[in-house]
């Protein structure tokens, strides 16, 4: 870096700091990777009430580290203990997102390609996920053929030509421009229902076993145009949720049902069709049944050799219980060498006078940190875009997003985007996790090394106290407040 440069970024790091105790407000915050490269320890922070988010300041210079007492709170990294590489983090983009963005304004669809995919102000995205037809945030259930088409001859996606694929290669290009590389993954809700046990491609039901290698082939046909339509698709995902009997798309693959429809007609199918790079996870679907479904598959010699990855959700909590991050461990230690993914996560129960609860954020900081700290490779969040219902969504099932489009047309930011950035800012893929921890349960966090040497570590407090800790790096050490209700990326 010049010292010119040096300068420049030195200054804004000084006028941000200038504004947040004149109690200037932004909601994209003005710390990057880049902008305190060089500089020392640098502590970005976002907290409640505060006036800005990703609040810019310099430590106090480090010195030696010593022995802490037992009253005093500490947070201990050591990069010689290193865990797994880092696939990224991302979101969805659903016929939701893509309805909600085309109704936006020129100038709000700018800010939100460069909320997403600007690696410097916004979240730096590296990981899409969508849909193969429709799911719940669709405006209505619909397939790519026509019904009882045994052939597959009136295959089309002129559907998702509209809406959803232009997003799509916009958001391609706008992570090109960032030299983003970006994985695209899709996954199906349902079969068509002429297809399933129950002739409804909502309310569950399963695949008929006569329809397997079709529905395989329906896939293929999926990936092959999609890709003629400019988006590559590095991977895709088995079924949605396939315990889930929902309201809205949904089909049931018991164990040995996804178990052989992968190793006898999925897997085959696309190699068949020349597509065997094509990335496949397996389960997608709560913590909960997450060891005995990955269990199942990987022992199965012919469905293993097609597994690249292991999906999950965060939807376990929905009977008040608390969140399974154990279970995320325990696959991790018997895989170690497929990647686990946090492949959908949304905030439920939509109520619009919530949209700003700082709750929301909080528990995507906490969860995040748990998957990371328990062995996951990546973290996709559902809905990239909603408006300002929840939806749109042909059943009700309405949700909340990290952004949302307000009634003017313009983007809403919520806390939890904040609480995403503090980790897709500055942990890059390829970034490794090394071992960071803390003295007392008040705080939280986790640490990465990048690729190119820069380590991030995100300490979370959610308590109502701002809480003094002495944060330890490598034989050093240095000083830190952290605000109640509050989340740090601190830069070295």
């Amino acid at each position: 870096m010049t010292t010119r440069t040096t300068k420049r970024y030195a200054m804004r790091a000084a006028c941000a700091l200038a504004l947040t105790m004149m109690g200037a407000t932004t909601t994209t915050g003005a710390a990057t990777g880049a902008e305190v490269a060089g500089s020392g320890w640098q502590l970005v922070t976002t907290a409640q009430g505060g006036a800005q988010r990703f609040a810019v300041q310099t430590l106090g210079a480090p010195q030696p580290a010593g022995q802490p007492m037992e009253t005093e709170t500490a947070v201990f990294v050591d990069t010689r203990q290193q865990y797994q590489a880092l696939f990224g983090f991302g979101g969805a983009v659903t016929d939701a997102t893509a309805e909600v963005y085309a109704r936006l304004t020129p100038g709000a669809r700018e800010a939100f390609l460069k909320a997403y995919f600007d690696p410097r102000e916004g979240l730096g995205y590296s990981v899409l996920r969508t849909t193969i037809h429709s799911s719940d945030f669709s405006s209505a259930s619909y397939t790519y053929v026509k019904e009882g088409d045994k052939t597959l001859g009136s295959f089309s996606i002129e559907h998702d030509l509209r809406h959803r694929i232009p997003l799509l290669r916009q958001s391609l290009a706008a992570a090109r421009a960032h030299g983003t590389e970006m994985r695209v993954f899709a996954s199906p809700w349902s079969a068509p229902a002429w297809m399933k046990s129950n002739k409804s491609m909502l309310q569950g039901g399963s695949l008929l076993p006569e329809y397997r290698d079709l529905w395989a082939s329906y896939i293929v046909k999926f990936v092959q145009a999609y890709e003629k339509a400019g988006i590559p698709i590095f991977g895709m995902t088995v079924q949605n949720e396939p315990m889930a009997r929902q309201t809205w798309e949904s089909m049931i693959y018991r164990a040995e049902d996804e178990t052989r429809y992968l190793g006898d007609h999925l897997g085959p199918a696309l190699a068949r069709a020349g597509l065997q790079d094509k990335k496949i996870v397996v389960w997608d679907h709560n913590r909960d049944l997450l060891p005995q479904r990955a269990a199942h598959i990987m022992s199965d010699p012919k469905a293993r050799p097609y597994v690249w990855g292991i999906g999950f959700h965060w939807y376990e909590t929905w009977a008040k219980g608390q969140p399974m991050h154990r279970n995320v461990a325990a696959v991790h230690a018997a895989y170690p060498d497929t990647p686990l993914l946090m492949t959908e996560a949304s905030v439920e129960k939509y109520d619009r006078a919530r949209l700003q609860d700082w709750a929301n954020g909080e528990r995507y900081g906490s969860e995040i940190m748990a998957d990371l700290n328990a062995g996951a490779s990546g973290w996709i969040d559902w809905n990239m875009l909603l408006d300002m219902q929840g939806g749109p969504n042909h059943v009700g099932n309405y949700c909340f997003a990290l952004l949302h489009a307000g009634d003017d047309g313009q983007l809403v930011y919520t806390p939890s985007y904040a609480y995403m950035g503090h980790f897709t800012r500055y942990i890059k893929p390829g970034a490794r996790r090394v071992s960071a921890t803390t003295s007392r349960s008040t705080l939280d966090t986790v640490a990465f090394r990048n690729t190119d040497g820069k380590l991030a570590v995100v300490v979370m407090n959610r308590s109502d106290a701002a809480q003094r800790y002495r944060l330890m790096i490598d034989g050093a050490e240095t000083t830190v407040e952290i605000p109640a209700r509050a989340i740090q990326t601190v830069l070295r």
